[in-house]
């Protein structure tokens, strides 16, 4: 089963009337349930979970009281290490968008799951863009949290200092039943919209700049919001030092399961923990200096702006023959290195800022990503609400 690893035997039921379809992504401990990571190594030793993964007790009261169904376990990029979410064990989730293309990773499957309506509502986790990048390779909406606004507890680790626990719906109002089920009592109805916009200039594709810009001119023009271009200098060092750490903490957690099993990981899972291995301590170093000098950077951009707007991907999401250019296109670590929350969202509903006219399915909406300062989680929903409203298209609530 490509897009799930574990389906639950109430997927197979009549699903109650108005309850939300979660699925979880295969990293976050299920009780009675293997936590495979992706992996088929980890899978033919790992014993059933004793517990639930802490941020899922929302969702078991929800399920206690009829308002929501597990469907399963989606799948993922093994280990949740890598970001074309294509897995050679479980079977690479299929883009609904364009099966040619990259469905993105490593929360591969739960962006497939609620792409296609297999789910309402899907977790993914999110250390160097795992969310996002997905969301935006299917056309979805996805929201890394806060660093530590989730619990991680349960949650198998990648990068500790850098891993997030966020959903992923087809829509905004999905997205934020998932945000209420993680953190019960969540709600962003009452937030104002944003009024302080701060465009991040960085090189991308002319139409995805195009879309991106529209969505946020129209935007400006129906709130009353201005937005200023951002030159976020501490960028291209806050991706070094963001990939550095992230290589650095994955080491420490799988050096063993390297040493004993390398040949029977993903190659490029296993090429790159290699590389890993080979991280000098002066470059982690150095790279925790970054973070500290890239907080400061954007502590002080926010005390202009309310949040911050560029693309999830500088172009078109690659086939899968060229899905490792998602490490070159993308534009989301340098958020988790400062633990930043961050939507991702289709702003266009054709392609690339395309008349509608000319779309087809087998095309991929531009995705906009909107980053708050720590626990802005709410403005990034009311934003995204207002920006959907203005380009002429509505997210319901599921």
């Amino acid at each position: 089963m490509a897009t799930f690893t574990y389906r639950t035997a109430e997927s197979f039921l009549p699903i109650p009337e108005g309850a939300l379809r979660v699925a979880i992504k295969d990293l976050i401990d299920m009780a009675g349930v293997p936590t495979t990571r992706g992996s088929r190594v980890i899978a033919a030793s790992q014993a059933p979970a004793a517990s639930d993964a802490a941020c899922l007790r929302g969702t078991r009261q929800a399920a206690a009281s009829g308002a929501a169904v597990i469907v399963g376990r989606t799948n993922l990029h093994e280990l949740a290490y890598g970001v074309t979410g294509v897995n050679p064990w479980y079977g690479t989730p299929v883009n609904p968008l364009d099966p040619s293309l990259a469905p993105g990773g490593s929360s591969s499957g739960s962006a497939v799951a609620v792409a296609t309506g297999e789910a309402d509502v899907a977790f993914g986790s999110d250390t160097g863009g795992s969310i996002r990048i997905p969301a935006a390779c299917c056309g979805v909406v996805g929201l890394k949290t806060t660093w530590g606004r989730i619990p991680l507890q349960g949650v198998a680790p990648l990068a500790p200092s850098l891993d997030t626990v966020g959903p992923m719906g087809a829509t905004l109002g999905a997205v934020e039943a998932g945000m209420a089920l993680l953190e019960p009592g969540f709600n962003s109805a009452e937030r104002p919209p944003p009024l302080r916009i701060g465009r991040v200039r960085l090189p991308a594709e002319g139409p995805t700049d195009s879309a991106i810009d529209s969505a946020i001119e129209r935007y400006c023009s129906t709130t009353g919001a201005r937005y200023v271009d951002i030159t976020l200098t501490g960028w291209e060092k806050a991706t070094w030092a963001s990939a550095t750490i992230l290589d650095s903490e994955a080491w420490e957690l799988y050096a063993q399961l390297w040493h004993e099993h390398a040949s029977e990981l993903s190659p490029d899972v296993s090429e790159r923990l290699e590389a890993a291995s080979k991280i000098p301590a002066s470059d982690i170093s150095s790279a925790e200096q970054v973070r500290s000098e890239w907080a400061e950077e954007l502590r002080q951009t926010f005390t202009v702006v309310d949040v911050l707007a560029l693309p999830v991907l500088s172009s078109r999401p690659p086939s899968l023959a060229d899905a490792a250019e998602l490490k070159r296109i993308r534009y989301v670590s340098p958020f988790n290195l400062a633990g930043l929350p961050a939507l991702a969202m289709p702003v266009s509903s054709a392609p690339h800022g395309m008349p509608a006219v000319h779309a087809t399915p087998s095309k991929v909406p531009v995705s906009l990503q909107i980053v708050g300062p720590p626990g802005g989680e709410e403005t990034l929903l009311s934003a995204g609400r207002s920006v959907a409203k203005v380009a002429g298209w509505t997210f319901p609530r599921p």
